[in-house]
């Protein structure tokens, strides 16, 4: 089978790039001589030190495999090259949540850069996947947990 793309923006590739970068040159450095100091200790059985050095090596050993994992089946939008008439990842749209009469603005980005805290939702989240596709003015629903919600479509525009 073959493994499902990350849909990523060139801004979310770049910071996939960099947090690659600082941990294959700074972070494993800084565990590297955090391990050598506490072995300096001695006995490794009872050394918290050193577990918790492993850990973190284990741990920046883990994302590094992550980030591999994700750019070599990345797939990045042009968001220069992006359609304003139809929605789709890289767009950043404005909607109108038809009950509470709340403009919300969302940028629509691939599942691995999807942060609601900063407005970037998933092309496969509920809201993100009824929106792609769409066009100024058009309605949507979406159906959350048993509920449904009703948008309204105000603005696509590029993202950057």
């Amino acid at each position: 089978m073959a493994e499902k793309k990350n849909i990523l923006t060139y801004a979310g590739l770049k910071q996939l790039e960099d947090e690659l970068q600082d941990l294959k040159v700074n972070r494993r450095k800084e565990v590297a001589a955090k391990i050598k100091e506490a072995r300096e200790q001695g006995d490794l059985s009872e050394n918290a030190e050193y577990d918790a050095a492993k850990d973190e090596q284990r741990d920046i050993e883990a994302r590094i495999e992550e980030i591999d994992k994700i750019l070599k089946n990345a797939e990045v939008v042009v968001e220069d090259e992006v359609d304003v008439d139809v929605i789709n990842i890289g767009c950043k749209v404005k909607i109108l949540d038809l009950e509470y009469n709340d403009e919300l603005e969302y940028k629509i980005v691939g599942s691995t850069e999807a942060n609601s805290l900063k407005g970037k939702i998933s092309n496969e989240s509920p809201v993100g996947k009824a929106l792609i596709g769409k066009r100024h003015n058009d309605i949507i629903e979406v159906e959350i947990n048993g509920n449904t919600f009703k948008y309204k479509v105000l603005e696509i525009q590029k993202s950057n």
